[in-house]
């Protein structure tokens, strides 16, 4: 993995994903898994759990570096509300590569808004 290596990820997420997600992760907020609710606090609707989001970023970074036990650090600032259905875009840049070590920055877009960006990754090459 060097400087011109391109990191790109597009995943959508299908409207069942928030259910599954909540059952896997425990995080049961109605927000992300009731339509109702979600519109009664004024969402548009049902939304992506951040984590499942930050997720992507990670998956973007390891398949592009060989695999998970590559990652060894990430950090995100969440800045947006992912929505079911409608593809995500992760885009990421190395920015340098030293003592074994792939330091890459990236977002994730959904329909040309950021929903998660300042996304720094640490990767063992």
């Amino acid at each position: 993995m060097d400087a011109n290596d391109p990191i790109e990820l597009k995943v959508t997420p299908d409207r069942y994903l928030t259910v599954r997600y909540a059952g896997a992760s425990g995080d049961f907020n109605p927000i992300h898994f009731d339509e109702d609710f979600a519109k009664s606090v004024g969402l548009p609707g049902r939304i992506l759990h951040g984590l499942w989001t930050m997720a992507q970023i990670a998956r973007a970074h390891t398949e592009a570096a060989g695999g998970p036990e590559t990652l060894k650090r990430l950090s995100v600032q969440f800045r947006g509300m992912g929505a079911l259905d409608q593809e995500i875009t992760v885009k990421g840049t190395v920015d340098e590569v030293a003592d074994g070590v792939v330091r890459v920055s990236s977002k994730a877009e959904q329909n040309g808004k950021a929903i998660v960006k300042n996304a720094r990754a640490e990767l063992a090459i």
